[in-house]
């Protein structure tokens, strides 16, 4: 007997057996379903008579009856993927060997973008604090899809289907964090965290689980850890990835970018010196003048135990920063009640006093605010202890050790109250000019040559008005904003040595163990210079040396003294090395030069997102604050901005 049933009857020398087979076929195609054994409404299949073949079904109750049974949802999908160890999962001390990847799920994909923040648990309750640093997509099974068939069907539909392909994140292990209850790490003997202890970080040295689910970093606390950042302090913007604000579970829901501004861990960054480098359009100006607008009230505490508010004086060359002194009108009491509840400090600031150069001819006209003007000039017995003002860009150093010879033998003979009239007239003697040709102190030709090169200042010295050295105590303020525009001075040798006689005079008093001015030496203070790269670039000429090395110097004692400079430009890389090394806060707008984004040093992951930056995105790079951010300033100016 055949286990081939029916097929037992086959012949192969019978003509009409396939026709018959045929026939049966098509007679079973015509039956109802009922008939062909599907299942019934209660759930069974068709019964077949195992010995006769035959099929019977329950007809009693119709197809269209048939009965679903509700599957609730078990569980609820947390995060956006998990850690998988197919290309293997590896934590190194050295990052080339670290292998860290998830992968993300079908309805997560299309929120998911590279420097996004993610956490992975550890089973002790501990935590990986990573970013996505890549995204791919891989085949999920074993296709060619670059062919005319895929791509024309790719063509022809409208989408395309996610679950033939996985979608793979890497991610780059920034720290782990942990509780810290009673000031220790958590017991590696025990595996327990401390409960309601205060977030730390450490560096990542160990490996999380495969499988373990990775979800947004979306608490506030979780992501200022693990990336160094300071809860409180001096107000940026907010922290970004891509462009758009990272959403925290918080309201507001955005996370604060701050700088350290107290003594717990180190001096306050202002004196540690901040850097501003953006281009024409990026929001340069704007984004120093909300910064700026935090330091105006703060107190540091000197050196004798006084904590006196600071002072701030800032070099405009463009006219834009007297107007700290009003309101921007375009900030609304709703949008001030959210500055006020972030501890954003906005509005106009009173205590803004525009000292203006009286500089030859030119006059000053300022509609675009409501700051008090007070005019000065400068005294030429400043150059007695600056000589480098009066050197010009082209004295080579015999020539300047002629120049600190003809201005020492001038101040012994006219002392302090000499002008800078009376030195020309002085340089003017021949039997000077011989004299010290004949002792061999200065050649002839030398002397000729200083001559003609002091010669060009009778516009910037002894101005009717009065000495920026008679006003001191008004110039430099406790709380107050002093700007110094140079807008309306058409000769930018004048405007060179306005800045530079102003800078030096501040620095010189500061960095001094016997001040002539006390109340610059007793005052935090903030020195700020728009344009720095017209005054701070390196060259080979002596008045250039002088200035590196004296804001070099000054840039080394600043946490002592309390001074701190806060350079803004938009080519950054003609700051001079010496001084630029001495910045530890660059906040880098957008930049279309490479040079220029090259000498800012910021790590990779965030330069070659500069050129594409919109107006107030920013780039920050603080090692002593922070790992490097991506952050968003302010859409409004806290104080007034532009001109009507």
């Amino acid at each position: 007997m055949t286990d081939l049933g029916d097929f037992s009857d086959f012949s192969a020398d019978d003509p009409d057996a396939d026709h018959a087979d045929e026939a049966a076929a098509d007679g079973a195609a015509e039956r109802p379903s009922a008939d062909r054994g599907e299942q019934s409404s209660d759930g069974e299949t068709g019964r077949t008579n195992g010995a006769t073949g035959d099929t019977t079904t329950d007809r009693s109750v119709e197809p269209d009856d048939f009965q679903r049974v509700d599957r609730p949802n078990i569980g609820q999908d947390r995060g956006i993927g998990t850690l998988s160890a197919s290309a293997g999962l590896v934590i190194s001390e050295d990052e080339r060997d670290t292998c860290l990847r998830a992968y993300v799920t079908v309805s997560n994909r299309s929120d998911v973008r590279i420097g996004t923040y993610l956490l992975a648990q550890y089973p002790d309750g501990e935590r990986l604090f990573c970013r996505i640093t890549a995204l791919e997509y891989v085949q999920e099974f074993r296709s060619d899809d670059a062919n005319e068939i895929h791509a024309r069907r790719a063509m022809r539909t409208s989408g395309i289907d996610e679950q033939d392909y996985k979608f793979m994140a890497t991610l780059e292990p920034v720290a782990v964090l942990y509780d810290d209850s009673a000031g220790s790490e958590p017991s590696r003997a025990t595996g327990e965290a401390g409960d309601g202890g205060d977030l730390k970080r450490r560096m990542a040295d160990r490996v999380p689980k495969p499988e373990t689910v990775v979800r947004p970093a979306t608490d506030p606390e979780e992501i200022k850890t693990g990336l160094k950042m300071p809860e409180d302090g001096v107000f940026l913007g907010h922290l970004a990835v891509g462009g758009e604000k990272v959403r925290a579970a918080t309201e507001p829901p955005t996370v604060d970018y701050r700088l350290k501004d107290d003594y717990d861990s180190g001096d306050p960054l202002v004196f540690r010196h901040t850097l501003v480098a953006g281009g024409t359009g990026s929001g340069k100006t704007h984004g120093a003048k909300n910064v700026l607008r935090q330091y105006l009230g703060r107190t540091y505490e000197m050196g004798d135990g006084r904590s006196p508010e600071t002072a701030v004086v800032q070099f405009d060359p463009q006219d834009e920063y007297a107007q700290m002194h009003d309101d921007n009108p375009d900030i609304t009491d709703e949008v001030a009640r959210a500055y006020d509840a972030e501890g954003i400090r906005h509005g106009g600031y009173d205590d803004t006093v525009a000292f203006v150069p009286r500089v030859g001819d030119a006059t000053y006209a300022a509609s675009h605010h409501r700051a008090e003007q007070v005019e000065f000039t400068i005294p030429f017995s400043m150059v007695r202890d600056s000589p480098w003002l009066v050197a010009g860009a082209s004295l080579n150093d015999n020539q300047y050790g002629a120049l600190i010879e003809l201005l020492n033998r001038f101040f012994r003979q006219y002392g302090d109250s000499g002008t800078y009239r009376e030195f020309c007239s002085f340089m003017d003697d021949p039997g000077l000019r011989e004299e010290l040709n004949e002792s061999g102190r200065v050649h002839e030709a030398t002397y000729d040559a200083v001559r003609r090169r002091v010669l060009g200042f009778g516009s910037v010295f002894d101005q009717d008005a009065p000495p920026i050295t008679e006003q001191i105590h008004q110039f430099v303020r406790p709380g107050g904003l002093t700007v110094v525009p140079t807008y309306h001075l058409n000769d930018s040798r004048a405007k060179e040595t306005v800045v530079l006689a102003l800078s030096s005079l501040l620095i010189d008093e500061k960095l001094s163990n016997d001040p002539r001015y006390d109340r610059i030496k007793d005052t935090p203070l903030v020195v700020g210079m728009d344009e720095a790269h017209n005054f701070l670039t390196d060259a080979e000429s002596v008045q250039a040396r002088k200035v590196i090395q004296k804001f070099t110097e000054a840039a080394k004692q600043g946490r002592k003294e309390r001074l701190g400079l806060f350079l803004i430009t938009q080519d950054p890389q003609d700051v001079a090395d010496p001084v630029f090394k001495q910045v530890n806060t660059s906040i880098v707008l957008n930049l279309g030069d490479e040079d220029a984004i090259k000498s800012v040093n910021l790590p990779s992951s965030l330069e070659g997102k500069v050129p594409y930056f919109e107006k107030g995105q920013m780039a920050v790079y603080s090692p002593d604050n922070s790992e490097p951010v991506e952050i968003i300033g302010l859409s409004h100016c806290l104080t007034r901005h532009g001109r009507d």
